[in-house]
């Protein structure tokens, strides 16, 4: 998980983390205080991407709405379906 601040024209500095993990060929990064994604060849291209992702975001958001994550954990679990 990373984390990183983002700052927009005359808005204040968003505080944001992400998780990047390996999807096939591919690097699939998220923001966990938003629903934003993105992916890559690499683990800097995937954040690269999802840095302009979330720049495009909040271009003309005047008040974001950011769920502020303190801790995270990675848990395991298993689901029966059909």
């Amino acid at each position: 998980m990373m984390e990183t601040s983002l700052r927009q024209k005359n808005m204040a500095l968003l505080k944001l983390k992400y998780a990047i993990w390996k999807e096939g060929k591919h690097y699939v990064s998220q923001c966990l205080n938003v629903d934003v994604s993105s992916f890559g060849k690499t683990k800097k291209e995937a954040f690269k991407n999802l840095e302009e992702a979330l720049e495009l975001y909040f271009e003309d958001v005047k008040s974001p709405k950011v769920i502020k994550i303190t801790q995270v954990q990675i848990v395991s679990g298993a689901l029966k379906h059909a």
